[in-house]
């Protein structure tokens, strides 16, 4: 794709500029040749012939806007004369024929994982803190700074200072000289490389702001999201601060649990604070059976597993003009890759499927997920109307700055993550990715909020695609950041894992950066290399309380 502009689909009547172009240069698409009537800037798209008021404006092969003013052959495509539109769909499939790609390379490939008694093979080993309400971040926070960083773990310091080596030399009746010299920084790479429990990668202090007040379905969804953290199989188990009196109960979450695996083994510890003899005792009690569990989950060493164990999340943010000619087809390619390997992809952000619920309902293997995402699309789009907001209202600054003027553009070249596979499952926010295949799962567009509900469905690792950089992570979930340029993953290397700006300069095609996406997932997988978010200590966290979120 080395060109200076492109048409994606024969049916677009708007064309992309890869590079800036000049007013006064002779374009030509389809034997159709246009001069440019004023400058086009990078990622952004000009006029590839007249267009009325009113005319539709066709992206991807599918609907994005509608023109609202005159724009002529050679013009730029601007929030002033274009507005968002979207094509209509209904419930009923025309059922559509897959191929699968070629995986002869990825045959008899395994990733080194950690296989529990459920079937399920983690890319981590993790031990959870989870408060079930606000009042307990508190006591979180007194477990976190009582057990991370003497036990190796991240730290939110950049460094450790160890005063007790000076009380040491101290107490031994140490010169001056001798105790300014003696070394007491730590770095955090050299506490990590000191872990008492090497097999396991870490606690992760889950804090929230719900579990009380608010709807009880909150509390209800809540349970069933910090179920669904429990379960995955990146967590060896789990230690439970509740006050007593909230609304999210432990008998909830116990049921949460037993709903998506009846014969949970996992050891989970539930400590309640109103039934505590004192906070200190509460304090005492965590800390002993949090350090007793992560003794049980240092036994666990990784072993080989097939890539048929693997549940991919779909994310993507901070997305570009070239997100959906780059990277996002590109990791599309690696899902169906993993399909066609046995594994189970899952696209989520439900607002930025806007535009293209035909193409989706009609790759629906089953007619019963066809009318559930039907009407998931149709009771979420009411839902942000009603308070002002649908989801015209979706793309961010950042994405019409970087070429992306309506949801339905951004929105077609977000769906483009999830290939081209059959949909086996629609599943509604904390419902659990049970079998082989594509997924779709009711999230908002919101990155931590959708990243959130992913790993909390089951996804044991993350891509996320982006156009202009983010660092988020999530706490269980390895998340790896997918560049859609080169100038991103060079000015943001410390945060960016894979460059897929290379399918932009002609370097590598869809399928071969697909290809280099998956094998670099396999890695992740196998803890050989670790994701930018994981070694920068991302943990975001924020559940979806199911009001409108784009």
């Amino acid at each position: 794709m080395s060109k200076s502009y492109v048409q994606i689909d024969p049916r677009d009547n708007i064309i992309v500029a890869i590079t800036a172009l000049e007013k006064g240069m002779t374009v030509t698409v389809q034997g159709v040749k246009v001069t440019l009537k004023e400058n086009i800037k990078q990622k952004h798209k000009f006029a590839l012939r007249y267009l009325a008021v009113g005319d539709d404006i066709f992206m991807y092969g599918v609907l994005i806007g509608k023109a609202v003013k005159p724009i002529e052959a050679g013009c730029a495509i601007t929030i002033e004369n274009v507005k968002h539109a979207s094509a209509e769909y209904n419930d009923s499939r025309e059922i559509v024929s897959w191929t699968a790609p070629d995986v002869s390379k990825f045959k008899g490939r395994t990733f080194n994982g950690y296989h529990r008694k459920d079937g399920k093979v983690g890319t981590s080993n993790y031990w959870l803190v989870i408060p079930l309400t606000f009042c307990e971040n508190r006591n979180v926070d007194v477990l976190e700074g009582a057990l991370a960083e003497k036990l190796g773990y991240e730290t939110k310091k950049d460094f450790a200072v160890d005063t007790d080596a000076l009380i040491k030399q101290y107490k031994a009746g140490a010169s001056n000289e001798a105790i300014f010299n003696t070394p007491i920084i730590t770095t955090k790479e050299e506490l990590s490389k000191n872990r008492l429990f090497p097999n396991v990668d870490g606690i992760k202090f889950l804090k929230h702001d719900g579990g009380c007040g608010g709807t009880r379905q909150d509390s209800e969804t809540l349970c069933r999201l910090l179920a669904g953290y429990i379960t995955n199989p990146n967590v060896a188990g789990a230690t439970v601060f509740s006050l007593g009196c909230q609304n999210a109960q432990i008998a909830m979450l116990k049921d949460a649990i037993k709903a998506i695996d009846p014969s949970c083994e996992k050891p989970v510890h539930y400590l309640e604070q109103q039934k505590s003899e004192s906070e200190r005792k509460l304090i005492e009690q965590a800390v002993k059976h949090t350090f007793i569990g992560l003794v049980e989950a240092n036994k666990l060493t990784r072993l080989p597993a097939p890539l048929s164990k693997l549940v991919l999340g779909l994310e993507c943010g901070g997305s570009d003009g070239f997100s959906g000619i780059s990277a996002n087809p590109a990791l599309g390619y690696a899902s169906d890759l993993l399909v066609a390997l046995g594994g189970a992809p899952v696209l989520a952000e439900f607002p930025e499927l806007n535009g293209v619920e035909q193409d989706l309902i009609n790759r629906c293997v089953e007619e019963a997920d066809s009318k559930k995402f039907y009407s998931l699309m149709r009771a979420y789009s009411k839902a942000a109307i009603a308070v002002g907001s649908g989801f015209e209202n979706n793309p961010s600054p950042g994405n019409i700055k970087d070429g992306l003027i309506t949801d339905a553009m951004k929105s077609a070249g977000a769906a483009k993550k999830g290939g081209t596979s059959p949909v086996v499952g629609v599943l509604d926010y904390t419902e659990q990715v049970s079998k082989p295949g594509l997924h779709l799962l009711c999230t908002p567009g919101n990155d931590v909020e959708s990243t959130t509900g992913l790993a909390g469905s089951g996804c044991n690792i993350i891509v996320f695609t982006t156009g202009l950089g983010t660092p988020t992570g999530n706490p269980i979930a390895p998340v790896l950041k997918l560049s859609s340029n080169t100038e991103l993953f060079e000015r943001m290397n410390d945060i960016i894992d894979i460059n897929a700006g290379t399918v932009i300069s002609g370097d590598d095609t869809i399928e071969s950066m697909g290809e280099k996406i998956l094998d670099h997932i396999i890695k992740v997988a196998s803890g050989e290399t670790a994701s930018k978010a994981v070694l920068h200590g991302n943990n975001d966290f924020i559940p979806w309380k199911r009001g409108v979120s784009l």
